[in-house]
């Protein structure tokens, strides 16, 4: 199985997104999930196109694929906002609320040090909650 890297973008209104390495493979939508589907809706559209075009498929296209989705700090700290407070953010990651807010308000861009605290702490929660049953 291949894995289709895509970037996602929070615009203000929607989420914009797109395939690397992919030119024209593109979506929106009003919510992420919403955005992701319509991006897989836009591969297969451009795979079909591409063969009754008789285009070259690139590999990663041919047999089955799933979409990574690449989010910058100021999307995810809008979207999830509603689910994390800043408050909850700096005692995962260790970043003080101050600076999270200057982040989510694209006043400042995270260094690549803050963004790697940032992911690591959200993995390390992710697996903690999977681990969980009721």
């Amino acid at each position: 199985m291949h894995h289709l890297k895509a970037v996602i973008e929070y615009s203000g209104r929607n989420f914009a997104a797109y395939i690397e390495n992919l030119r024209n493979v593109i979506s929106v939508g009003d919510t992420i999930d919403e955005t992701k589907k319509n991006l897989k809706d836009a591969v297969d559209f451009y795979i079909e196109s591409s063969k009754l075009d008789g285009d070259e498929i690139p590999e990663e296209l041919k047999g089955e694929y799933d979409i990574l989705l690449k989010m910058d700090v100021k999307s995810f700290l809008t979207f999830y906002s509603g689910i994390f407070t800043k408050s909850a953010l700096e005692r995962l990651t260790g970043i003080n609320q101050k600076q999270l807010w200057h982040y989510a308000k694209g006043k400042s861009v995270p260094r690549r040090k803050q963004v790697q605290k940032i992911e690591d702490a959200l993995h390390r929660l992710g697996r903690e909650l999977n681990s969980l049953t009721f």
